[in-house]
């Protein structure tokens, strides 16, 4: 794992009254949040899905100004792709391209078994590239870790009584092979919310923190990755923020799932 800052989420499971303390760390999947102190002034790269370059018109212009003052919030939503199946807990089906790639990130962390070791080890094995070596298992006993900070068993299922949400709210998508656009690093800024049983909501839900999964178009479908080669590549994102032209021209684009 590289050695960039890390802060360990809160994650309170309702109706239990136990704070879990820890983050999903290794490979690809990292559960970062980078809002604020040295994380903020790391250089961003453009999304593949637009161009931050400035326009010929100029610094002047009113097309320019028009840019300057853009934020995420602002601009029109990226639409996802529908999936077109299901396998072993994920949604598959995603084509090749920077919009596939933002999809199949997105539905993965949206689904992803975070507190379930056997679930998401079956989830894993179905979208983790078999060139990823030894990498199921680190993200196996990241959960499993987690599981133990909350003084859960090791292995086991979400508690009963329990449901969990995660939404992603925004993303940032850099191709790591150039124009190839073959393998994709993804930022997302994601919300985590729990539910009791009787339907009351978390009163500490996890709120703007951000995780980057790398993907490799492999076999005909998107597969999560943490080879070295295309790990030494990977950027870091300024801060999003909603109503922020920085955050927009850092690449941070706000999704929505299709109808």
């Amino acid at each position: 794992m590289s050695a960039h800052k890390t802060r360990k989420a809160r994650i309170t499971l309702a109706g239990l009254g136990i704070l879990v303390v820890g983050a999903l760390v290794g490979g690809g999947v990292t559960a970062l949040t980078v809002l604020g102190g040295d994380d903020d002034s790391r250089p961003g790269t453009a999304s593949p899905s637009r161009s931050t370059a400035p326009t010929a018109a100029g610094p002047s212009s009113p097309a320019h100004g028009r840019q300057a003052e853009m934020t995420p919030d602002r601009a029109r939503k990226l639409v996802l792709e529908k999936p077109t199946g299901q396998t072993d807990g994920l949604s598959t089906g995603f084509s090749e391209g920077p919009v596939g790639a933002i999809s199949a990130a997105v539905h993965f962390w949206e689904e992803y078994a975070f507190l379930d070791d056997r679930k998401a080890r079956q989830q894993l094995e179905a979208i983790v590239s078999p060139d990823a070596g030894g990498y199921v298992d680190e993200q196996v006993s990241e959960v499993r870790t987690l599981r133990e900070n909350a003084g859960l068993p090791p292995s086991g299922g979400t508690p009963a009584g329990i449901t969990f949400s995660t939404t992603v709210n925004a993303v940032r998508a850099t191709s790591l092979t150039g124009t190839e656009g073959k393998v994709v690093q993804v930022w997302m800024n994601y919300d985590r919310y729990a539910t009791q049983a009787d339907g009351s909501p978390d009163d500490e839900p996890l709120k703007d923190e951000a995780t980057d999964l790398l993907l490799k178009w492999q076999n005909g479908a998107w597969k999560i990755t943490n080879e070295p080669e295309y790990r030494e590549k990977r950027s870091f994102p300024r801060a999003y923020f909603p109503d922020s032209n920085v955050s927009w021209a850092d690449g941070w684009q706000q999704v929505r799932h299709a109808g």
